[in-house]
């Protein structure tokens, strides 16, 4: 029996090469990743809460100037806007029409009164009788003048001739010509005409004092009367209601052949040459504002300069009432009661560190923001400084170049690092 080898049941087998093992790569690919993504992880770990970057505002610190602004809203008014009144009672004629242009002495309305020109008649010719009183007393008083005066110069003359009698007599007594009683009677007469020298002299002074005082009195009353009718006279022209300037008829109070009182208003004119701005101030604001603040006006888009001449001294509605005067002159077209945007130059720092203004002022209370570095938002304590309208002043807590959020941050509930995902 013959046994077979087990050639045939043999099978060749061919060692291959061991490849390198998949989890390897893997490993690798693992780890580089873990590497890039890293800082994602850390943040993603670090984080409070997350808020996508779409739903936010934010800006950076910069340095520069910072106007600390108010604004208000303003309408035009005029400075000089009176309102014109009836001078006497009487039917009035308008002459105008509301929102006319009118110049300077210009005849607005015309007041009939002829009770006011009769008085003024009256009065007129009671003063031309006491101006013929005043020159009769005038004649009167010359006539007596010359008439005291000639008793003075005979009295003078008696005077003369009793002195030169007494003389005569004196000498004839001296040789015997004459007695005693002759010489004695001569001295009597000169003294007799002595005395009715003086008192001539005294009659003229005394008739001249008297005839002046009435003269005076007569002129005094004269000029009181001529002053009735240069008021009545005034009164009179000024039925004729005349334009106080160049400008527009504003309003009518009263119908043409209105029956109208003493005192009632008529019409209004505004001065369209001398414009300003009425501004109503914050309550809040009002201890921060006074006469010579620096304004700004936007009107047609371009600013205007002006000043704040006057602040009303009291609060209405939770305002106080201001005027703002244009610098430069006022800029044309202006119309009455037209709106104003305006802003208040409270206060103006230069070269401050300062970021714009939005919500956040408001939910941090000026005390808290977020800076925003890496993806990351960290809470952080600031100090505020003047505040505009648009911007807002940093004395403290940030660098220039730091990133913050400018939206509300109440929907951060405090959060003391906040992830902003892209």
């Amino acid at each position: 029996m013959t046994i077979r080898d087990t050639s045939s049941m043999d099978r060749e087998i061919t060692r291959r090469r061991r490849p390198r093992p998949i989890w390897v790569a893997a490993a690798a690919a693992a780890v580089l990743l873990l590497i890039l993504a890293w800082p994602v992880v850390q943040r993603l770990t670090s984080a409070d809460r997350s808020v996508a970057r779409e739903r936010l505002r934010f800006g950076r610190a910069v340095v520069g100037d910072l106007e600390h602004t108010v604004a208000v809203e303003g309408r035009v008014v005029a400075a000089s806007r009176p309102t014109l009144f009836s001078p006497a009672d009487g039917i009035v004629s308008v002459r105008v029409a509301e929102g006319q242009q009118v110049a300077t002495g210009d005849v607005l309305a015309v007041v009939e009164s002829p009770e006011l020109e009769n008085r003024l008649g009256q009065e007129r010719s009671t003063a031309q009788a006491l101006a013929s009183e005043h020159s009769r007393l005038e004649l009167e008083a010359r006539q007596k003048g010359l008439e005291n005066q000639q008793s003075v110069k005979l009295a003078e003359v008696q005077k003369a001739a009793a002195g030169r009698l007494v003389e005569r007599n004196q000498r004839l007594h001296e040789l015997g010509l004459i007695n005693q009683i002759d010489l004695e009677t001569a001295h009597d007469d000169l003294t007799i005409a002595a005395l009715e020298l003086e008192q001539a002299r005294q009659r003229l002074e005394l008739e001249r004092d008297m005839r002046r005082f009435e003269v005076s009195d007569a002129a005094y009353r004269l000029n009181r009367q001529r002053l009735i009718v240069d008021e009545l006279a005034r009164r009179v022209q000024d039925l004729k209601v005349v334009a106080p300037f160049a400008g527009q008829v504003a309003a009518l109070a009263v119908e043409d052949r209105d029956a109208v009182l003493r005192g009632q208003a008529l019409l209004g004119v505004v001065d369209l040459s001398d414009l300003e701005v009425e501004v109503g101030i914050p309550e809040n604001a009002a201890d921060q504002v006074a006469p010579g603040v620096a304004a700004a006006m936007t009107i047609d888009g371009v600013e205007r300069q002006g000043r704040l001449t006057r602040v009303a001294p009291e609060v209405r509605s939770g305002q106080v009432i201001g005027r703002v005067a244009f610098e430069g002159g006022v800029p044309p077209g202006l119309r009455q009661n037209q709106r104003v945007a305006t802003r208040l130059l409270l206060d103006r720092r230069e070269h401050v560190l300062k970021v714009p203004r939005g919500p956040f002022l408001e939910s941090g209370g000026g005390h808290w923001v977020y800076v925003v570095k890496d993806g990351l938002a960290r809470r952080r304590q600031i100090q505020v400084g003047a505040v505009s309208v648009s911007e807002v002043e940093i004395v403290a807590g940030l660098d220039e170049g730091d990133e913050i959020v400018l939206s509300d941050m109440s929907r951060f509930d405090d959060a003391g690092t906040v992830l902003i995902r892209n």
